[in-house]
């Protein structure tokens, strides 16, 4: 084909029209001699034109023709122009499949298996492929025989033959054929092993389902027993050696390529435990030892090779086992692990590109269906199929799954199916990532039908499927409880009232009676609050769901709903607001003490659809709108009361916070940084702490004095105060100091300062349905016989004259929080060498401070409490930690300034820095007091009380572990994790706090 410098050819230019992305290279393909009978054929142009890629089309049949005899490539191609079938099919086959080319040109007579047209060659089932795997007698015939078996199934795919669940079918009956041909050569070749035993081979998972991919691991589970007379452990080795020689066949890579992996690790005791076991020892696993994930396998179990009989004993066994699980002990918390989707493992960088295990991929979809059926199958044998389309389909007709969304299910599985398909057929390779390559991602499209723009039609479809599996793969579970109390349309299906109680409570709802009642209460009516919590339920349910206490969640909601319901702001900030319906949820369900902040003023919650809702206010911030607040207030209490809802407000913004960042949101995931979000807590309770006693204070002070005391006046925050370490439930440790002022008597200032003590402490602690604020003076000089309020020149000279050991230790957490400022810098500089006294401790002060300690662990620990859990005073907890550090603090704080903090973890740190103490046991010491502070926190978030030690309620106790990062089910991990974070923190106290003094 000559033409002209500079012109195109026509057939360059019939080659672009028809899809081909390099006509130059075709054109010379065309030109080859082998294609000279058909090269102007404009049928054969136009039939490799409407395959997935016509240039891959066309290479492989070239290879095909000259790798032929030469009496046979003219028989194929006059066959190929004169018959449409094999035209479409052989054509079809070589531009979507490069591997499958590669076997035509190895064995360039299969393409003859293409030919035949007749009805029984349309749906072959496993008899068919028996027959056509009927001559292999070794491993190398049998790869040969399953992919021309493979070629033809292929062939009616990419024609439009079969749909998605019927190839899918062929599948799995190839692959049932292909393990039958595999066990009989494997018996073959040892015929006294297959005299000892009886073995049957059990299909699982998508070959168990009749639905699976191209190319995929095959999983089995092998069942054996002993021929009569035969001793059962000599029949079980034989048993083994076969079924381990049939995987081999099956698997290993020989010169003609390998067929799949055959997996048995579904077995009981996975890759630990015998290949082969008999049926009583099976059924002795299962009813003992097996997890709810074991028994969701075995919901797709089908016999497909060996002994028959034996393989029918198994399943009809097993089924009882499946079809019961939901009522084991662990289903809820194996339900909710379940429900998670497994992407921790997949890089980042392709976790976009992953058909099955990505945001609205396929295991989404299977992983559904397969819990609603465990769930609903128990008691409704229609759903007993191992096919997740005829599931679907079966959950649909029963109204366990809404009819619309099953019909969008459906169709989103059987496209993604269908995408990793073509993505598998291309190469015969395990994959289920989408290509990045433009030219894969063309042929991919055109194999689905696209030719417009193929790339873009793709990945449009695409992201439209996953989608909707995103959006609906949890909703199908909530959304036909809905429809259980609501009013249907006739004809419609609907969860009945029992089946709706035993999915809430498969799905942790203790209380389904009471849940139902309070799902229709919200959803009920026609009101536009009816019908915006109609949408939200769905997956609000959902998000219950994932929290150790749905039903506080759920009851939560709608106490917060039945209070803000008809303000429009609330309505609109749930549904426009992304987050702030999960964060709701999160908040509500749990535990108890942001439920009880919410409800006493539900207004706050427009904090959790605010962007910066969650950032703690700033200690200028507070004090500002609370010395504002104080101004404009007629009198101290409703001062002090508009005070204590600030610091209500506020304290649900911390918990809100702390709970969202410690549990984490569909977009952002859980804070990595425990240390982080214990110091936010710390620092955000003591800043309002400190503003609410600085409003306490101005409204004392102004209901009798005006705007000035006659004494100037500060408060120093102690401890945990003074530490910026509170906790939710902490007390505000305090010392008082005053200086009159000028021309001011001594005994006129203390009656004042003394006054302005008692009514500050009245307060804040009115009855009211705000928490209140206690405030703790017993660590000023004398205890609680002491004065309450001392001058700055008391302070001096009783700690001159009087102070022991303890009390300096005790300073080391002074710092000036509300009050006069420069009062409160006087005081700290007053006490700065009592904490840090010059050249360290002595040897005796060193000895009482051990001795004190070692005293508070025998005295103070409650009767009955476990060390080992104690995060107060227990092992390796917070006091072990602290004293640790201030024993530091006192013996180098006058050399190492670093040290000269309030802050137990930045003490701790500036210890280190300075070679103190080495990382590794600062490193332990850190850890172990964030956990501690963190299960303090844990416990007041989840029962609304302060406490020390882990709750015993079971489910407080899964809270306190979902809090902490355990997943249901793991409170044992949580506890073993904490003794031996705690036991190694101990064993560093041990020695730098009980050693050598220096």
């Amino acid at each position: 084909m000559t033409t002209a410098p500079g012109r195109r050819s026509s057939t360059f230019t019939r080659l672009l029209r028809h899809g081909f992305t390099d006509p130059s290279a075709a054109e010379q393909l065309l030109d080859l001699d082998a294609l000279a009978s058909v090269r102007s054929d404009p049928v054969l142009l136009e039939a490799l034109g409407a395959t997935a890629d016509p240039d891959l089309a066309l290479r492989g049949l070239v290879r095909i023709v000259e790798a032929g005899e030469e009496g046979e490539r003219q028989v194929l191609l006059d066959t190929l122009v004169s018959a449409k079938p094999l035209r479409d099919r052989l054509l079809g086959v070589l531009g979507a499949s490069e591997a499958l080319g590669d076997h035509l040109a190895r064995h360039p007579r299969d393409w003859q298996a293409l030919v035949t047209y007749e009805s029984v060659d349309l749906h072959p089932g496993v008899a068919e492929f028996e027959q056509g795997l009927a001559d292999a007698v070794d491993p190398d015939s049998l790869r040969v025989a399953y992919r021309r078996c493979l070629l033809t199934l292929a062939a009616r795919d990419v024609c439009g033959t079969t749909d998605l669940a019927q190839t899918a079918a062929e599948l799995a009956d190839l692959a049932t054929a292909t393990l039958r041909a595999a066990l009989a050569i494997a018996r073959t070749a040892a015929p006294e092993d297959a005299a000892q035993c009886r073995l049957a081979v059990v299909a699982m998972g998508k070959c168990g389902g009749r639905e699976l991919n191209y190319i995929s691991d095959v999983d089995v589970i092998f069942v054996g027993e002993a021929r009569d007379g035969v001793d059962e452990t000599k029949a079980m080795q034989a048993a083994t050696r076969l079924a381990a020689h049939m995987m081999r066949i099956c698997s290993d890579t020989t010169v003609e390529g390998t067929i799949w992996e055959v997996d048995a690790n579904l077995r009981p005791e996975g890759r630990n435990g015998p290949l082969v076991r008999t049926l009583s020892s099976h059924l002795a696993y299962y009813q003992r030892w097996a997890k709810t994930w074991e028994f969701q396998a075995l919901l797709k179990a089908r016999a497909v090779a060996g002994d028959p009989e034996l393989g029918a004993e198994y399943v009809e066994a097993v089924s009882p086992l499946v079809w019961g699980a939901a009522d084991r002990e662990n289903f809820v918390p194996d339900v909710q692990k379940m429900r998670r989707r497994v992407v921790d493992n997949i890089p980042a960088d392709r976790i976009e590109r992953e058909l099955k295990l990505g945001p609205g991929g396929l295991r989404d979809v299977e992983f559904a269906v397969q819990l609603l059926q465990l769930v609903h199958g128990r008691s409704d044998a229609s759903l007993h199929s191992g096919s997740t389309l005829e599931a679907l389909r079966a959950l649909a007709e029963g109204g366990y799954v809404g009819r619309a969304d099953a019909a969008q299910l459906d169709e989103a599985y059987r496209f993604l199916r269908s995408m990793e398909h073509r993505i598998q057929l291309y190469r015969l390779r395990r994959t289920h990532l989408v290509p990045e390559d433009e030219a894969d991602l063309r042929r991919l499209g055109r194999s689905l039908g696209m030719r417009t723009d193929p790339v873009a039609e793709l990945n449009k479809a695409w992201k439209r499927h996953a989608s909707v599996v995103r959006r609906l793969h949890e909703k199908i579970f909530y959304r036909p409880l809905l429809d259980a109390v609501a009013q249907l349309a006739p004809g419609e299906s609907r969860l009945s009232a029992k089946a709706a109680a035993i999915r809430l409570e498969a799905l942790g709802y203790a209380d389904p009676a009471a849940a139902l009642r309070h799902l229709e209460a919200l959803s009920s009516g026609v009101t536009r609050k009816a019908a915006i919590q109609r949408t939200l339920l769905p997956v609000l349910l959902g998000w219950f769901a994932d929290s150790a206490d749905p039903d506080a969640g759920l009851l939560g909601f709608r106490k917060v709903s039945d209070a803000l319901g008809k303000t429009p702001w609330y309505l609109r900030l749930l549904r426009d607001e992304g987050a702030a319906a999960e964060n709701l949820a999160r908040v509500l369900s749990a535990g108890r003490l942001a439920p009880d902040l919410l409800m006493r003023a539900p207004e706050a919650v427009a904090i959790l659809g605010d962007p910066e809702g969650l950032t703690p206010r700033t200690r200028e911030h507070l004090e500002q709108e609370v010395l504002a607040a104080v101004g404009r207030a007629g009198d101290a209490e409703s001062a002090v009361a508009v005070v204590r809802g600030v610091r209500r407000r506020e304290l649900f913004r911390t918990t809100a916070a702390d709970l969202i960042g410690s549990y984490g949101t569909e977009d952002s995931p859980a804070e990595q940084d425990h240390g982080a979000l214990v110091d936010r807590v710390g620092s955000a309770v003591t800043d309002l702490n400190a503003a609410t006693i600085a409003g306490a204070l101005r409204a004392a002070v102004r209901e009798r004095w005006g705007e000035t005391l006659p004494t100037r006046f500060a408060v120093i925050g102690m401890g945990r105060f003074g530490g910026h370490e509170l906790s939710y439930g902490s007390d505000a440790d305090v010392l008082f100091v005053h200086r009159p002022r000028e021309g001011v008597s001594d005994e006129e200032a203390g009656r004042a300062a003394n006054a302005v003590v008692s009514e500050m402490r009245r307060l804040l602690q009115l009855p009211t349905a705000d928490p209140p604020l206690l405030i703790d003076a017993d660590l000023r000089p004398e205890g609680r016989t002491g004065p309450m309020v001392r001058t700055l020149k008391s302070y001096e000279a009783y700690y001159r004259r009087w102070s022991l050991v303890w009390e300096s230790q005790a300073l080391l957490r002074a710092e000036h929080m509300a009050g006069d400022e420069e009062l409160g810098r006087a005081f700290v500089e007053l006490v700065d060498p009592l904490r840090y006294p010059m050249e360290g401790l002595g040897e005796d002060a060193v000895r009482e401070i051990r001795r004190l300690k070692a005293r508070m662990e025998s005295e103070r620990m409650p009767r009955g409490a476990d060390p080992t859990l104690h995060a107060k005073l227990g092992r390796g907890g917070l006091s072990d930690v602290e004293w640790t550090v201030q024993l530091l603090q006192m013996q180098h704080g006058w050399a190492e300034p670093g040290l000269r903090t309030t802050r137990t973890r930045e003490a701790l740190a500036a210890a280190c820095a300075a070679d103190l103490i080495p990382a590794e046991d600062a490193q332990t010491l850190d850890e172990a007091w964030v956990l501690a502070a963190r299960v303090r926190n844990a416990v007041m978030l989840v029962r609304g009380r302060p406490g020390d030690t882990f709750p015993s309620d079971p489910r407080e106790l899964a809270a306190v572990g979902r809090y902490l990062g355990y997943e249901p089910g793991h409170v044992g991990d949580m506890l073993d994790d904490y003794r031996r974070t705690t036991r190694r923190a101990r064993a560093v106290v041990e020695e730098r706090f009980y050693g050598a003094a220096g």
